[in-house]
């Protein structure tokens, strides 16, 4: 996964009403349910029915660390699938998208200007079009760097340009060195 790919996970699971199952049992019974079947549950975690078998009846209490963290990496992708839709949903219709980060932001500016990158903390809320964008590209399996260009392309209009009321000879925003990005819609 890429950054901007968890930092959208990462904002999904926010928006949770409700924790996902904590238990080794009860994990494995909520992917069980959502599977049908041991030998479906046991086929996504890289393990045997048999084990998910005495998972599921708590002959075995404790799984080894990383099937652990593959149990709660499926149940969390799989948790309040319509709560998530909604927010997304919502995020790219009209509220938009909020994104943090600390990054080396860099662009093509007129002769003249600086255009010498330099690391900037922004915070800037995007409008409902770009987070409709970004949400396609994710669901069209597209990579880190294509999500990355329409966050800068973002940046660049509403940040840089103000809505086109300054810097209008700017062209391209580049972000390279993520520090770190975060996303809120």
């Amino acid at each position: 996964m890429g950054e901007i790919e968890d930092a959208i996970e990462r904002a999904d699971r926010e928006a949770f009403t409700r924790e996902p199952p904590k238990t080794l049992k009860a994990q494995i019974g909520y992917l069980l349910k959502q599977y049908g079947s041991a030998k479906a549950v046991a086929a996504e975690l890289g393990v045997t029915a048999d084990s998910v078998n005495r998972y599921r009846r708590g002959a075995r209490k404790h799984a080894r660390a990383d099937v652990a963290a593959k149990i709660d990496d499926a149940v969390r992708a799989r948790w309040q699938p319509m709560v998530r839709k909604r927010r997304q949903r919502q995020a790219a219709a009209t509220g938009g998208i909020t994104v943090e980060t600390r990054a080396r932001f860099g662009y093509t500016a007129p002769v003249g200007t600086s255009d010498d990158g330099r690391f900037r903390r922004l915070t800037v809320h995007l409008p409902a079009t770009y987070a409709q964008r970004l949400f396609d590209a994710r669901d069209a399996g597209a990579n880190d760097q294509e999500m990355r260009g329409i966050i800068a392309e973002g940046f660049k209009d509403v940040y840089f340009q103000d809505g086109g009321s300054r810097a209008t000879g700017l062209s391209d925003v580049e972000i390279n060195d993520i520090d770190y990005l975060d996303l809120d819609f």
